[in-house]
């Protein structure tokens, strides 16, 4: 069965860049000028998905706003500044955009299981909003293929440094294929020594809708969170799960360090900034008096 739908799960409470997110959702912060979710959304729809829900929280209304359309900012922007008008309306023209609101924060694989009417019986994309990947091939694009192939859930996942194993859900694996493993185990967020490799799930799954049974069997663990790698052992008992190493540079912009290499690393890509900033990144690296830089 064909992939067409995706979860983008966007009711996160953005602790991690407190006090920033007290009230400004943290998928809405700009990656030089275009907000974080904006990259996501725009990864589903090249990649083939055709409905999109993202499920959110309070607080996060503008995630809404901005894929909504406002005739108030066309109609000023008609008057003198076409590119900005044509670059305003096709956001709201990218996909098939729907809401649904996480009441509690009850977890990632609660998230995921609010969405399940709109599923329904069918395989479905997991887009997490933290974690963007910049490739030539769209990431979730390189998954499907491989879903198309194997006809099973498929987790993205890449190696990381055996230092931030706890960070993340962790998969023990066997070779499977080209970049593809057979999934034989999953932590989540385990210490060094309890992690059976460094295979890290990043952000990106393609899952069967028997996950849903799965979380509904889930126990909720620290906090009373429901997390989505415990359903996802519970598939694995039943159905094979398979890990595809995907091609690309993926960033954590949750985080306070990814946030800011993303945003630099995109500027460079940027012929409008690009020079400018290579000449001011020089300059402060030449300046003995970077470190006393007033704040």
């Amino acid at each position: 069965m064909k992939v067409r739908k995706a979860i983008i799960p966007a009711a996160g409470m953005g602790t991690r860049f407190l006090p920033a997110t007290k009230a400004q959702p943290k998928e809405m912060f700009p990656i030089v000028d275009k907000p974080a979710i904006q990259y996501i959304v725009e990864e589903a729809v090249a990649s083939g998905i055709e409905d999109i829900i993202i499920v959110t929280g309070r607080n996060k209304k503008a995630i809404e706003d901005h894929f909504d359309r406002s005739i108030e900012l066309e109609e000023t922007l008609k008057k003198n500044k076409s590119q900005l008008l044509e670059a305003v309306k096709k956001i709201s023209s990218l996909a098939n955009i729907y809401y649904v609101r996480q009441k509690e924060p009850l977890g990632l694989g609660h998230a995921v299981y609010c969405a399940r009417s709109f599923i329904g019986d069918e395989p479905f994309a997991v887009l997490l909003g933290d974690d963007i990947v910049c490739s030539d091939v769209p990431c979730l694009k390189q998954m499907m293929e491989v879903y198309e192939e194997l006809q099973a859930t498929i987790l993205g996942v890449q190696k990381i440094p055996d230092t931030e194993v706890s960070k993340y859900g962790i998969v023990g694996c066997e070779p499977a294929g080209d970049r593809i493993y057979k999934v034989t185990s999953l932590v989540e967020k385990p210490t060094k020594s309890q992690a059976p490799s460094n295979i890290a799930i990043l952000g990106r799954y393609i899952i069967s809708p028997a996950i849903f049974e799965c979380i509904e069997n889930t126990t909720p663990g620290k906090g009373g969170e429901i997390q989505l790698t415990d359903a996802l052992r519970l598939l694995m008992e039943r159905e094979k799960l398979y890990a595809y190493d995907f091609i690309g540079e993926r960033y954590d912009v949750g985080d306070r360090f990814g946030f800011i290499k993303a945003t630099i690393e995109f500027a460079l890509k940027r012929d409008d900034i690009k020079d400018s900033l290579i000449q001011y990144i020089k300059e402060k690296l030449n300046n003995e008096k970077l470190n006393n830089v007033p704040c």
